[in-house]
């Protein structure tokens, strides 16, 4: 694939919309895993390479286990997931895969039975702005494999 523009630095004024998004999120009580693990998730649904690579990094270095990510994919299999990370994932491929029709009323209330109505809100919102990440990395791919853990970690003050 031939060189693109660099959208970090060549939108650096329409970035900082997403940016906020990430400052925003870096502050939910949502408890980081289940957050992460909709980001690599919803990464690995949209073929995003670089947020597979930097997701991958990041969730390695904070302690998540190799076999959690190796299975990722078929999660609804898998035993080493929570009931609440089960949910997180669920409500993702939903809110991912929108082709496929409506969040029905069913997962709606499954997720409800796991989050708040404010950590849904922030949920949702972590969903929106992965996905919008996907599409800037598709649309405008950075080199993947060079990413370092922690480099796009959001300071909160």
């Amino acid at each position: 694939m031939e060189k693109r523009l660099n959208v970090h630095q060549k939108g650096q004024v329409a970035m900082k919309a997403i940016y906020g998004l990430a400052i925003y999120l870096a502050k939910s009580p949502i408890e980081k895993s289940p957050l992460h693990l909709i980001e690599f998730r919803v990464s690995q649904i949209n073929g995003c390479a670089f947020c597979l690579d930097m997701h991958s990094k990041d969730l390695r270095a904070e302690g998540e286990s190799e076999q959690r990510l190796y299975l990722l994919s078929a999660w609804r299999e898998a035993p080493f997931y929570t009931e609440r990370e089960r949910a997180a994932l669920a409500w993702a491929e939903a809110l991912t895969k929108v082709a496929e029709g409506p969040v029905s009323d069913e997962l709606y209330q499954q997720a409800s039975k796991h989050f708040s109505e404010q950590e849904l809100i922030d949920l949702t919102m972590a969903i929106i702005t992965i996905n919008s990440y996907n599409r800037l990395n598709i649309a405008f791919p950075a080199q993947v494999g060079t990413y370092q853990p922690g480099a796009y970690k959001v300071q909160v003050s």
